[in-house]
């Protein structure tokens, strides 16, 4: 091993819509935040990012504009999503040197110009080497399947902005769907049904906590009711409405049905053989979305095929990134391959 390579810092990162999650080599999760930059608009300065970016949403002045550079899992402001990258990388490195190797998931419907903004955000940040790994490979590789045997599996991965369902063998993606309804438009859903049925504004924090706190898809045994407070729209005031978990069910209802409308777009595309492989090993969830009550239920009911949620359903991607980074010879036949113009 040469000098150089002893002191560099090898790191692999979820690049999420929601949330960023680095992984450095020998060190496994060093970094878990929200995908939030705090900047000047002006200046493009960034001010802060992550959870301090999170702590001003909807407390800044003119001068402060808040955003997620990432959008239903793409780079939108490529700018802020380099200068977020290099922060956090920054922050988890010890010394003075760039990344020197990384590993980035990608969601499966990447285009090859959100792959190329990619590669090129994190060179810009620094990194020698940039290599991609398609999300749901991802996921799978951190529950601990095997990927490369011949056998099928079905990963459905539930991010902040796109849903990853694929189903893998032989070191790849046999077939895949990635659409761009997941968990932030169940959020957006949430504020949207406060808006149209009570006339009231919420904030898009009041609304996810909305969604971890009661959001469900199946009937659940004890329903919860809950206190919301937010802006009347009619008269501008500060008003408190309670809400019971049915009604943000009926909200949420359309999200989750266009997600289990795709697993089973995607199970009638599979090929036979890997089709008598799922139906023995299951469904399996991954994601934050996966946390929803009762969505493996529903997708059980819906597919009769066992449904199984991963451990930790947030950070399979992660740990599946940072086992491909630590076994790159072995894992070289999963990456996506590059495209250079």
């Amino acid at each position: 091993m040469s000098f150089f390579r002893l002191f560099s810092n090898d790191v692999a990162i979820d690049l999420g819509t929601a949330n960023t999650l680095i992984w450095m080599k020998g060190k496994h999760i060093v970094l878990n935040e929200p995908s939030i930059v705090a900047f000047d608009p002006s200046s493009k300065h960034i001010i802060a990012i992550g959870r301090e970016a999170q702590s001003m949403i909807g407390k800044t002045h003119k001068n402060i504009k808040i955003i997620r550079p990432l959008r239903d899992g793409a780079i939108a402001d490529f700018e802020i999503a380099e200068g977020m990258l290099r922060a956090f990388i920054r922050k988890v490195s010890a010394s003075w040197q760039p990344a020197r190797r990384v590993v980035v998931s990608v969601p499966s419907g990447i285009t090859e110009v959100e792959k190329r903004a990619v590669r090129d955000s994190c060179e810009h940040a620094g990194a020698k080497e940039v290599h991609l790994i398609a999300e749901p490979m991802a996921s799978a590789i951190g529950v601990g399947l095997n990927v490369h045997e011949p056998i099928g599996n079905m990963i459905v991965d539930i991010g902040g902005g796109t849903t990853e369902i694929a189903v893998i063998a032989l070191s790849g993606i046999v077939t895949d769907e990635s659409i761009r309804i997941a968990g932030d438009e169940m959020t957006n859903a949430i504020g949207l049904y406060f808006r149209r049925a009570h006339n009231i504004l919420i904030g898009d924090r009041t609304a996810e906590m909305i969604k971890c706190e009661v959001g469900s898809a199946v009937p659940l045994e004890d329903e919860i009711d809950i206190e919301v407070k937010g802006r009347d729209l009619v008269s501008g005031i500060p008003r408190m409405i309670q809400v019971s978990s049915v009604d943000i069910r009926e909200a949420l209802s359309e999200s989750v049905t266009s997600i289990v409308d795709s697993v089973l777009s995607l199970l009638e595309k599979t090929p036979p053989e890997l089709s008598a492989d799922i139906f023995d090993r299951g469904i399996i969830l991954s994601g934050g979305g996966a946390l929803l009550k009762g969505l493996d239920e529903r997708l059980k009911r819906e597919t009769s095929l066992p449904v199984h949620v991963a451990d930790h359903p947030l950070t399979t991607v992660v740990k599946g990134t940072g086992k491909v980074l630590e076994n790159l010879s072995e894992y070289s036949s999963v990456l996506i391959k590059s495209t250079r113009y």
